[in-house]
């Protein structure tokens, strides 16, 4: 994995990023949180710099969630149902995922991202029930940024360890990964309160 990683790198760069999670959004089977916590570690070794880095995985991150938006409110369902087997999006998630977009709405959109099999189908499902652009964009692009933020910034802190990243994801990330966001967002709260008294 790390062989591929740095020959994309160090042939591509950082337009390397954007492509690469273009693909994995749509719904091709690439790590991306290994990729983002990749490019996190090259930033701590000096090979990339921070702010390139993140504004290219936001990039790569929004075009990719946008094309699935329009390719899922032009053909909807059936374009889904039809191709989304060869991209790994299988009945069941799609059943998971439109279950958890009644329940939770736009915000699906934000937390997704961190879900893998979730973020790939999110964006489809807000194209077919006809989310507005703007509703979509305000809840994707959010998402997008703060989940590049998120694993790019951890590989930079993991340094040397950044692998150990891929093994908590694909073990533990549909547990562990949204009770960090939550935990996450409770310590802004905390803070924002601390800083106001």
């Amino acid at each position: 994995m790390q062989h591929h990683l740095n020959t994309l790198i160090e042939h591509y760069g950082y337009f390397g990023i954007i492509l690469v999670l273009i693909g994995g959004i749509i719904g091709l089977p690439i790590p991306d949180e290994v990729l983002l916590t990749f490019v996190g570690y090259n930033v701590f070794l000096g090979k990339m710099m921070l702010l390139p880095s993140l504004i290219s995985a936001f990039a790569g991150s929004s075009v990719g969630i946008t094309i699935s938006y329009f390719l899922g409110r032009k053909l909807g369902l059936p374009f889904l149902r039809k191709f989304g087997p060869k991209m790994h999006i299988t009945e069941t998630r799609l059943n998971k995922t439109a279950a958890l977009f009644k329940k939770m709405g736009p915000y699906l959109l934000f937390i997704g991202y961190f879900l893998p099999g979730i973020r790939h189908v999110t964006a489809y499902l807000a194209g077919i029930n006809r989310y507005t652009f703007k509703k979509f964009a305000l809840f994707a692009y959010t998402g997008a940024a703060f989940w590049s933020i998120t694993f790019i910034l951890l590989g930079k802190t993991l340094g040397h360890q950044w692998h150990k990243v891929e093994f908590f994801i694909s073990k533990y990330s549909m547990f562990a990964i949204p009770l960090f966001i939550i935990l996450l967002v409770l310590a802004g709260f905390y803070l924002q309160r601390k800083k106001s008294v």
